[in-house]
């Protein structure tokens, strides 16, 4: 069988795939099964990094999207393309901003596919007709205000003689007119709508780079739209509303009210552990940028760990200090055909909710672990579990090659016997000059959490010579805590702000207060994590205040 379910010989098929607006998060659940099946991804401009990210690693990717209204390929090119994709036999997704049959010429490539008989399908997308005015706080059709809603295209084809659009009609439409496309002739199709006989005064609306951390929008009357767009240097992609529900978003605006919205963060983990953080950013408005520092793999030689394994009985204390360890430990303990039952009369520590969670996933729940994640308080919570004496007591800690020495310095001096096997090595991975600089450009701030993303981030940008760009400069750190800050001061970098709670929410918390101060007295002491505080907005209900 195939990818996808298909047996060899299979004829090809197409699927339209809407991606949504721009929000990552607006895909569906079909549109990615779609994409994680697919032998070939044909997208376009607007379709964010994380979409691509749900095909496989040998999909064939190839780009041929419009920028400005230039095309990387003409449209000719495009259908001839996904035909002999699909003749070849493969499962070609044709992925596209929105949804496909939405101003998207989805309809123009699949009559191409009807006139050579070649399947497909369409999964519909998101539109952004709908979905960015209600990321701008826009319902587009409200009781009291608007029972219909046109969707009108601002730009249409330029080799048409004359405009299909009834801009007369349109200036008497008794409801709300999303006009997508239309940010080169906003003047144009506003002064149309006027000359038709709609009110200057209507409200008006434009939206730019919707349901990303990029949004911008800009209110008022028709009239004045074009030059309030022009004055604050509004570019495309937009989208312009206009009708009276324009004036609900002054109380109905979320989305750029989000407490990082806008804020461009860059994410140092590795790319298996860097969707907590990332997610946590986005939910609060940030836009987290994943730059890997780190690469986890296995050590040179992994003798001492089959042997710790084989002689798990001998101990009395397994130590993790990562959900790295959890995970190379239980992929060796499957490879000795052992299982959790391995662990029955161990006692185990860990060092961080992460680690107990990764525990848990396998069935074991830890019987140590400290307030403070930090290897002196991992030990003394060990010591203090044995009573303060761990004479006779063999411990094995299992964790990452050129950890700091403290923790078996001091279990040895409660009298243990300690082995300290290396489970993995954290390794600064190949990243190019490019996509370093790409990251870093316009970035609030940089995270760090070990010392090992600091350590192996000065490198990176040592090695590519980019400290030596007149131009550039390094965003402010955000640490985990204060070993992390350590490291990255003993690099040369700088701490701007550190985690008291020295877990990932803790550091979400810390980079809202370093963006928005300290949290109001009623919250001190409380978590300062996603949802504590979501930023201040005006009542929702009445009419926003529009520019005059």
């Amino acid at each position: 069988m195939d990818k996808g379910g298909r047996e060899k010989g299979f004829s090809g098929v197409v699927y339209f795939v809407g991606a949504g607006p721009g929000d990552p998060g607006l895909l569906t659940l079909k549109g990615a099964w779609a994409l994680a099946s697919a032998d070939v991804v044909i997208y376009d401009y607007l379709v964010a990094k994380e979409i691509l990210s749900h095909a496989g690693e040998d999909t064939e990717l190839i780009y041929v999207g419009k920028m400005g209204g230039k095309a990387s390929m003409p449209q000719k090119e495009i259908n001839d393309l996904i035909v002999k994709k699909a003749k070849e036999g493969k499962f070609v997704v044709r992925l596209k901003g929105g949804d496909p049959f939405v101003f998207g010429r989805g309809g123009e490539e699949a009559m191409a596919l009807t006139a050579k008989e070649i399947d497909y399908e369409v999964i519909p997308g998101v539109t952004s007709a709908t979905a960015v005015p209600a990321y701008a706080g826009i319902p587009v059709t409200h009781r009291e205000y608007a029972s219909a809603v046109a969707f009108v295209t601002g730009h249409e084809d330029p080799t048409k003689e004359e405009t299909s659009v009834d801009w007369e009609y349109l200036s008497r439409f008794p409801g709300t007119i999303v006009i997508l496309m239309g940010i080169m002739r906003i003047r144009e199709n506003a002064d149309a709508l006027i000359s038709g006989g709609m009110d200057p005064d209507t409200p008006a609306g434009v939206i730019s780079w919707g349901t990303t951390p990029r949004q911008r929008s800009v209110f008022g009357d028709l009239e004045e739209i074009a030059d309030i767009v022009e004055e604050e240097g509004i570019e495309a992609p937009a989208v312009m509303v206009v009708g009276e529900v324009v004036d609900l978003a002054e109380g109905l605006s979320w989305f750029e009210y989000q407490p990082l919205f806008g804020k461009k963060i860059v994410v140092t983990r590795t790319k298996k552990q860097a969707f907590e953080l990332s997610d946590h950013l986005k939910s609060l408005g940030a836009e987290p940028v994943s730059l890997p520092t780190i690469e986890i793999v296995p050590p040179q030689s992994d003798g001492a760990i089959i042997e710790a394994i084989k002689n798990l009985k001998d101990y009395d204390i397994i130590v993790f200090t990562s959900p790295n360890g959890v995970g190379t430990f239980f992929e060796y303990l499957d490879g000795e055909n052992l299982d959790g039952r391995s662990l029955g009369g161990i006692d185990v520590a860990v060092m961080g909710a992460g680690t107990a969670r990764a525990l848990q996933e396998f069935g074991i729940l830890a019987d140590i672990m400290p307030d403070d994640y930090i290897a002196e308080a991992l030990a003394e919570a060990i010591i203090e579990a044995g009573e303060g004496d761990l004479s006779g007591s063999r411990v094995l800690l299992f964790r990452a090659e050129g950890a700091r020495k403290v923790l078996p310095e001091l279990l040895t001096g409660a009298g243990a016997e300690v082995d300290d096997v290396t489970a993995y090595r954290a390794v600064c991975p190949e990243i190019s000059k490019d996509e370093v600089v790409e990251a870093l450009d316009g970035a609030d701030l940089i995270t760090f959490t070990s010392g090992s993303t600091a350590k192996n981030f000065k490198e990176l940008i040592e090695k590519h010579g980019i400290l030596d760009e007149a131009d550039f400069t390094i965003p402010p750190a955000a640490s985990i805590g204060p070993i992390t800050t350590e490291v990255a001061e003993g690099v040369g970098l700088k701490v701007a702000a550190e985690a008291l709670d020295h877990t990932v929410f803790g550091l979400v918390g810390t980079i809202m207060e370093y963006f928005m101060g300290p949290p109001p007295e009623q919250l001190i002491g409380m978590s300062m994590g996603p949802g504590a505080t979501r930023g201040t907005r005006k009542p929702a209900g009445g009419k926003g205040k529009r520019r005059r």
